[in-house]
């Protein structure tokens, strides 16, 4: 079995333990020694990041070949349309290629934690929220995406990463749970144990 950490990366935190410019990094929330990101998540982004120290399970995790859906729930300014959702279902044409497709819907407003700086949309333009499911990682991706079809990022959260997911916690919080590693003759996705230890900090 591996330990892996889930954590609620709040806004504005970079996802490193260190920084030359003095920004919040993951060391003023994290105390578990010798962990590391598996993956990344913008400085002005929210939502789960894992972190281990076993270096085959990060790898498992990042490398595009098990496919970890990511999903994410996004508040864009203005009333998104059935059209918009449908291109952002298709993949949409960014500068670095196509998009794959994916999932995206509309969804009611979920009861998040306030954040530091309050979303501001321009004057009558109004917000709407959206869950999109990716399989893919592009920088800045769900953002490039959304402005593409005319509707803007405004808050962006990673509510889940394959069966991780933020479910009850807290932003600034970690959770430990275990895993089992898969062969690599296997090659499938990774999956929590059900019956993991669990604990919250």
């Amino acid at each position: 079995m591996s330990d892996l950490y889930l954590f609620y990366k709040p806004w504005q935190v970079l996802s490193q333990f260190t920084d030359d410019k003095g920004r919040p990094t993951l060391s003023d929330y994290i105390k578990v020694p010798d962990i590391y990101p598996a993956g990344r998540l913008d400085f002005d982004s929210e939502g789960l990041l894992l972190l281990t120290g076993d270096g085959e399970l990060q790898s498992r995790i990042t490398h595009p070949e098990f496919k970890l859906p990511k999903t994410y729930w996004v508040q864009v300014e203005g009333q998104i349309t059935q059209e918009a959702l449908q291109e952002l279902s298709r993949g949409v044409e960014l500068n670095d290629g196509k998009t794959r497709p994916s999932k995206a819907r509309l969804m009611p407003e979920p009861q998040l934690p306030e954040r530091a700086e309050p979303v501001k949309p321009r004057p009558g333009k109004g917000t709407s929220w959206l869950e999109i499911t990716l399989i893919e990682g592009r920088n800045r991706q769900v953002r490039r995406m959304t402005a593409h079809v005319g509707f803007p990022t405004l808050r962006l959260l990673r509510w889940s990463i394959g069966s991780w997911s933020l479910q009850h916690m807290r932003p600034g919080k970690l959770k430990l749970t275990q895993v089992h590693l898969p062969t690599k003759e296997r090659k499938v996705a990774l999956k929590p144990r059900k019956k993991g230890i669990k604990k919250e900090s």
